[in-house]
C-alpha cells in the first residue's frame, strides 16, 4: 500500500480528520461553559474559566518543542495514533468530571497529548510529497483544523439538544474508534525512519540506542544546527509575528463583532467564525496550489506566495479593528482569513527548503511553541483593550508588526533547494 502512488493522498486523508478532532476537542469546552457551570459551580467564575483555558495553552506551548524532538526520532504512525487515542480518552473522561480539579488536571493532559501531533503529522506529510505537491497537501491537512475549529463551536448546541456530558463522551469515543482506523491504513515513509527506529525494528536487542539518542549532547546538536542558522530565527519571527492577529481572530472577533456592529452574540459568533473558517478554507487550498506551481519555476515561489498573503492581513487588520459596518467587518475577516490561511499553507514548506528532513519536526515544535504563547500574550492583553473600549484601535495596531514581519522575511528568506540537504 505504501508503495501506492496514491498514498501520499491517502495520507493527507487520514491525517485530515486526526486534525479536526484536535482542533474540534480542544475548542468545545469554550462553548459549551454555560452549559456546565449548571453542575461544576466553579465555572461560574470567569476567572477560573480562563484558568482551564490557560492551562491548555502553557502546557500545550511548552510540550510543542519536546513533541517535535520526539517525532524526529520515533516511529511517527504510533506518535500519532498514541496522541489521538489518548486525547480522546481524555475529552471522553471529562464527560464523567464532576469537579473544576478534575476538569482542570484534564484539560492538562490534552495540551501534552494534543501537543505530540502537529509536528508529526505535518512533518509525516512533508516527507510523503515532493515539492510539486508540498503546500497543497499541508494545506488541505490545515483545512481539516478550519472544520474542527468550526465544528467544535456547536458544542453549545449538542449541549442544549442532550448534554454537556454525552458531547464529550461521543466526540469522545470517535477519536478512540479513529484510532483504530490509523492503526490499520497509516505508515510511517520507511526511508523516513531514524537509524534507531530501524536498528529497534532490526533487532530488539538494539533497543538501548533509541534512549541514547536523547542524551544532552545530542539534544545539544539538535538545537545547535537549528538556532545557528540565521533563517530559521527568521522563520521563528514571521511565524510568531502573524500568530498575533492569528490568535486575536480566533479569540476575539465575536466580541469585536458584536460591539462594532450593536449586536447580539448569538449572531455574532455564527457570523464572525462561519467568514474566517470558509475564508481560511479558501486561502490555504488557493496558496498551496499557487506555491506549488511557482516553486517549480522560482525557487522562492512559496516565500512570495506566503508573503502575499500576510501582505493581504494588513490592510484586513486596519479594516476590522476600524470598520463600523457588516459590509467593512464580513470582507476585512475574509480578506484576512484568505490571506492567513496562504501563509498558513506553507509554513512546513517554506521549513523544508531550510531545516533538514531529521529536524523539521523539532523546529516545527519550536514554532508552534512561539505561536501558541505569543497567543497566549496576545488573548490577554486584548481582554485589557475590550475592558478599556479600545478593542478595534487595538486590533488595528497590530497591522504595524506584520508589516515588520513580512519586511524581514522578504529580505532574508532566500532558499537554494526545495528540499534542503545538510552537507
Amino acid at each position: 500500500m505504501i508503495q501506492n502512488k496514491k498514498y501520499p493522498w491517502i495520507v493527507v486523508a487520514l491525517l485530515w480528520v486526526v486534525a479536526l478532532l484536535n482542533y474540534m476537542d480542544r475548542q468545545m469546552l469554550s462553548t459549551m461553559k454555560p452549559a456546565m457551570q449548571i453542575n461544576i459551580q466553579e465555572l461560574q467564575s470567569a476567572t477560573n474559566f480562563g484558568y482551564l483555558m490557560a492551562i491548555f495553552l502553557w502546557i500545550y506551548g511548552f510540550m510543542s518543542p519536546i513533541s517535535g524532538l520526539i517525532a524526529d526520532r520515533l516511529n511517527r504512525k504510533w506518535l500519532i495514533v498514541g496522541s489521538l487515542f489518548v486525547w480522546s480518552a481524555i475529552t471522553f473522561a471529562m464527560g464523567f468530571a464532576k469537579t473544576f480539579d478534575q476538569l482542570y488536571w484534564l484539560r492538562a493532559g490534552m495540551g501534552v497529548s494534543e501537543a505530540l501531533y502537529i509536528p508529526a503529522g505535518l512533518s509525516l506529510i512533508a516527507d510523503y510529497h515532493t515539492a510539486k505537491t508540498r503546500s497543497l497537501a499541508v494545506g488541505i491537512h490545515m483545512t481539516g483544523l478550519y472544520m474542527g475549529q468550526a465544528l467544535g463551536g456547536f458544542g453549545a448546541t449538542i449541549a442544549a439538544e442532550y448534554s454537556w456530558q454525552n458531547a464529550f463522551i461521543s466526540f469522545g469515543l470517535i477519536g478512540i474508534v479513529y484510532s483504530v482506523v490509523l492503526i490499520l491504513f497509516l505508515h510511517e515513509k520507511p526511508a523516513a525512519l531514524p537509524d534507531t527506529a530501524k536498528a529497534v525494528a532490526q533487532d530488539a536487542a538494539k533497543a538501548q540506542s533509541t534512549t541514547k539518542s536523547f542524551n544532552r549532547e545530542s539534544l545539544f546538536k539538535v538545537f545547535a544546527t537549528l538556532f545557528s542558522n540565521i533563517s530559521f530565527w527568521v522563520i521563528l519571527f514571521y511565524f510568531a509575528v502573524p500568530s498575533l492577529p492569528g490568535w486575536g481572530v480566533k479569540n476575539w472577533l465575536p466580541t469585536l463583532f458584536s460591539e462594532n456592529l450593536g449586536i447580539d452574540m448569538s449572531k455574532a459568533g455564527p457570523l464572525s467564525t462561519i467568514t474566517i473558517a470558509a475564508s481560511s478554507f479558501l486561502g490555504v487550498i488557493f496558496g498551496g496550489v499557487l506555491s506549488d506551481k511557482w516553486v517549480q519555476k522560482n525557487i522562492r515561489g512559496r516565500v512570495y506566495t506566503s508573503a502575499i498573503g500576510l501582505a493581504m492581513t494588513i490592510p484586513a487588520l486596519l479594516f476590522i479593528g476600524l470598520g463600523n459596518s457588516i459590509i467593512h467587518l464580513v470582507g476585512a475577516v475574509f480578506f484576512f482569513g484568505f490571506g492567513y490561511g496562504m501563509f498558513d499553507a506553507n509554513n512546513m514548506p517554506i521549513l523544508c527548503q531550510f531545516i533538514s528532513a531529521k529536524h523539521r519536526a523539532t523546529a516545527y515544535g519550536l514554532m508552534n511553541m512561539i505561536g501558541v504563547f505569543a497567543g497566549a500574550f496576545i488573548t490577554k492583553l486584548l481582554g485589557k483593550s475590550s475592558d478599556a473600549g479600545s478593542l478595534g484601535k487595538d486590533f488595528a495596531m497590530m497591522a504595524i508588526v506584520v508589516v515588520a514581519a513580512l519586511a524581514l522575511q522578504l529580505t532574508v528568506l532566500k532558499p537554494k533547494h526545495n528540499d534542503f540537504i545538510e552537507a
